[in-house]
């Protein structure tokens, strides 16, 4: 197995730190960015806040001076739930923006790196949500740009040997989720219910699935979308 170097986007916590405790396993150089700092991050973890343009370009751009990326990995996101009639346009233009900023210039970034290797693999994490869910308008929003962004990304660079591709995770056991639906609430027993399997998802769940799509066997894949969802995709609608 050839070693590769990765990019994750928030990757200190949830999914990210898992695929990055999964990647750094196999042997992959793994580097994260993410606001918060890790000792145990198994690679190396850069501390900087993606919803600042002028912080995320700066390190990108020292990152892309340092390392050979193979690939990326979009993770990072921000939810705001709110329903239509309490939406304010601030919280949606933060949304959008920390869930899509990043994404547009991370990938400008490694592209260069990647088109000359003619090698690469990125994945976009969008969400269930993107089939509707309650008080998700801008969350929603942003990661159903995610799943065009990995389609059209995917048919610009068909030919170049990168793949670009989604993964939407159903509801999952991560702070970020555990935030916005504690433990006994409304929105936990709304999400679980629409769940066949009748349980939430585990990062490391999510995370063997974006691995794969990273790996040297996901070669003929591009511009999929992947729901890692316990059957939720197609099973119960949401109440």
């Amino acid at each position: 197995m050839k070693t590769r170097t990765f990019l994750i986007t928030g990757a200190s916590k949830g999914i990210g730190r898992s695929l990055a405790d999964r990647l750094a396993r196999r042997g992959h150089q793994v580097v994260g960015l993410a606001r918060s700092s890790d000792a145990s991050f198994p690679g190396n973890l850069v501390s900087v806040d993606l919803s600042d343009l002028q912080q995320t370009e700066a390190a990108l751009s020292e990152l892309r001076g340092t390392f050979k990326f193979d690939g990326l990995v979009n993770n990072v996101g921000l939810v705001k739930p709110q329903r239509i009639g309490e939406v304010q346009i601030e919280d949606l233009d933060a949304v959008l923006g920390a869930n899509l900023h990043p994404a547009v210039q991370a990938m400008q970034a490694l592209l260069p790196g990647m088109r000359e290797t003619g090698w690469g693999r990125v994945v976009n994490i969008s969400s269930l949500t993107v089939l509707g869910a309650f008080e998700r308008t801008a969350y929603a929003a942003a990661k159903a740009a995610l799943i065009s962004f990995s389609r059209s990304w995917a048919l610009e660079l068909a030919t170049t040997g990168i793949t670009v591709n989604t993964v939407a995770p159903g509801p999952t056991e991560t702070e970020l989720f555990r935030k916005n639906s504690p433990p006994g609430s409304v929105g936990e027993k709304r999400f679980l219910s629409s769940v066949p399997m009748n349980r939430f998802g585990k990062p490391d769940e999510i995370a063997a699935a974006i691995e794969f799509l990273l790996s040297e066997d996901a070669a003929f894949i591009t511009g999929q979308t992947l729901f890692v969802d316990g059957g939720a995709s197609v099973g119960r609608s949401q109440v």
